[in-house]
């Protein structure tokens, strides 16, 4: 902006330079020192102009702007003084007189200097302090009045005009780096925004995808399920859901520890990647689940398709941690909207699907069918109703009695759950229990029927069986979910039960889970509970465990009953475990007893006490006081017979 300026100021310059040429030789002869002077001027508007171009053309302005305004003061300096001489260089100068336009143009040139250079105040008052002296100077000498109030007027406007031009170069000063900091401000926020794009690319990046296999993460697949089965229902589109869990990973995880896990699951991600490709989004769900969206049309026979080939890699050996190791898969698949009319409907369906796949062996693609879709119905009933039925009291608790096989004398009781819905019918024990665990109601079932369990001891003294134990049942998964001997603890302080009488029933499975079942089982035992093993005989307990945690009873699995008096098979192996019961100090209960024949081979085999519908079937509390107050009679007239 600045070199626009002086060069305006320049062409003006030679303008006005002619001008006054002209004007000062219009009534007197040209003389020698004007001449002299109108080629200085122009010799120092050339060398101007050259300072000017030279300036521009290296761009000094931009690179040493403080040594390019010098340069051009200096040419205005030299321009002014050339400016400056010439009412002295005019013969017999009459100011006030003939002359008096030489002192207009003069004011006139100083005054456009100032004005066309407030910019930079130091190039304009270099041109036109001179030329004001001159004026001043030269008024001083003519002695006259006129040329006296001229002359005040005259300094007064260089004053003002200095004043002025040092005002508006502060205002230029000040509007240009208020430019340079808008610029600089919106360059910033551009750079800002950029990075805010960038940032929020990389978060949005890291808020949908897995950490560990780089595959979408469980909030992506949500919204992405959502989204087009939103969008499969306003087009008629379709949609297919394979959820996938790993078969093995959980022991490698826990052999082979977190790293080879992580290995395993990147391994497993690459080979979903392979077999799925961009048919659709690959989810990693947490831990060992894998989910895949395939959306479009013919999705059942693309999916198929897809998850038979992601089996068939999945069965390819995986090196980790020096051993190669198969991890296997099962898939379930559904799809919208034939099987579900919801994402929420369609994850269930596929999980549905998952599940069967694994109850048939595993390492299989199970599509879902309608036949577990009224499997989901119930079992959402089941779970909506179950807070409200134990609260109520429509899950009973009922009993069946354990007796001795030589004289069926009453020795303890199994507490057992019924549940008669309304609209569903009997609810079996396994549902009722999967349902509470779904639902974290494990710990208000359990001690729902530990209540009533603490009920029947609290009138057995009455009945003569004051030291008859009553069992409870308790999952291996509810030492996990809850603290099993804080609540019988608290249950029985309520009551005042003595625990030796309250048999607490668990399965071989818990007595391995040392980690998740041990502590708890070590305080049962130390609180006084009997402890019982259900179903043995059919997982893999360990002899040390069963000794360490002083088991007091066995009972042996039904199936090995189930036509006892025709297999011989059978009957060896009650014998053997029978003996192994014995061996170790344990009373042993055979469960399933249902003819008088099983009974009969049973007692042969060493079995002294037995559980079954040959003695009652399980009851309500007050049809069991009855049944025993029945049985009691029955065992006092035999005695008397």
């Amino acid at each position: 902006m600045v070199m626009a300026e002086h060069n305006q100021q320049l062409i003006i310059s030679c303008i006005v330079t002619a001008s006054a040429f002209l004007i000062v030789s219009v009534d007197r002869p040209i003389s020698t020192t004007l001449v002299v002077w109108a080629a200085v001027t122009m010799c120092a508007l050339l060398a101007r102009m050259l300072i000017a171009s030279h300036v521009q053309a290296d761009r000094r302005i931009e690179k040493s702007p403080e040594r390019a305004l010098t340069l051009l003061a200096l040419g205005s300096l030299f321009s002014g003084l050339s400016w400056a001489a010439l009412p002295f260089c005019i013969a017999n100068f009459e100011g006030t007189g003939r002359d008096a336009g030489i002192y207009v143009i003069l004011v006139g040139i100083s005054a456009g200097a100032i004005l066309k250079g407030m910019g930079c105040s130091r190039v304009a008052l270099a041109f036109a302090m001179p030329v004001q002296i001159s004026i001043i100077l030269s008024l001083a000498g003519n002695g006259s009045v006129t040329a006296l109030i001229v002359l005040v007027n005259v300094l007064a406007f260089a004053l003002t005009m200095l004043r002025h031009s040092m005002s508006a170069e502060k205002v230029f000063i000040s509007n240009e780096k208020a430019k340079l900091e808008a610029t600089e401000l919106a360059l910033s926020l551009a750079q800002a925004n950029r990075d805010i794009l960038q940032t929020n690319g990389r978060l949005e990046i890291l808020a949908s995808c897995d950490a560990v296999t780089g595959l979408a993460n469980r909030s992506l697949f949500n919204s992405r399920l959502l989204a087009d089965t939103a969008a499969a229902r306003d087009n008629g589109g379709e949609v297919a859901l394979m959820l996938i869990d790993l078969d093995r990973f959980k022991a490698i995880n826990d052999t082979l520890g977190h790293s080879a896990g992580d290995f395993v699951l990147q391994e497993i991600g690459q080979r979903l990647r392979t077999a799925i490709g961009h048919e659709g989004l690959i989810a990693r769900l947490g831990g060992d689940e894998f989910a895949v969206i395939i959306s479009g049309h013919g999705v059942t026979e693309r999916a198929r398709a897809r998850g038979e080939q992601f089996l068939t890699l999945s069965r390819t050996p995986i090196a980790v941690g020096g051993t190669a190791s198969v991890v296997g898969a099962s898939i379930g698949l559904a799809t919208f909207p034939g099987q579900a009319q919801t994402s929420e409907e369609l994850m269930a369906s596929a999980d549905m699907a998952l599940y069967e796949a694994k109850e048939k062996g595993r390492r299989r693609l199970q599509e879902f069918d309608p036949s577990l879709k009224s499997h989901i119905d119930r079992q959402r009933s089941v779970e909506r109703d179950l807070e409200h039925a134990i609260a109520t009291g429509q899950i009973e608790v009922w009993f069946q009695p354990q007796c001795q096989l030589a004289s069926g004398k009453v020795t303890g009781f199994e507490a057992l759950i019924r549940w008669f819905h309304p609209q569903l019918g009997a609810i079996s024990p396994p549902e009722i229990v999967q349902a509470s665990q779904a639902l974290h109601l494990a710990e208000t079932l359990t001690t729902h029927i530990a209540t009533h369990v603490c009920l029947l001891l609290e009138r057995l003294p009455s009945l003569g069986l004051a030291e008859t134990t009553v069992a409870i049942n308790i999952s291996p998964r509810e030492f996990a979910l809850y603290s099993v001997a804080d609540m019988l603890e608290q249950v029985t302080s309520r009551h005042a039960i003595n625990r030796s009488l309250l048999e607490v029933e668990i399965t071989e499975e818990a007595i391995l889970d040392t980690e998740g079942a041990g502590e708890q089982l070590k305080r049962l035992e130390n609180a006084g509970y009997k402890l019982a093993v259900d179903d043995f005989g059919m997982g893999h307990s360990s002899l040390a465990y069963l000794i360490d945690l002083r088991i007091d009873r066995l009972k042996i699995d039904r199936s090995f009953v189930r036509n006892v008096a025709e297999s011989r098979n059978n009957q060896d192996l009650i014998a053997a475990l029978v003996g192994l019961g014995y061996a170790l100090s344990l009373d042993i209960v055979v469960e399933g007893v249902e003819t008088e024949n099983d009974a009969t081979v049973l007692q042969m085999l060493g079995c002294r006490i037995a559980q079954g519908y040959f003695f009652a079937r399980p009851m309500p509390l007050e049809a069991l006081i009855a049944w025993i107050g029945r049985q009691q009679e029955k065992l006092q007239a035999k005695a008397v017979a």
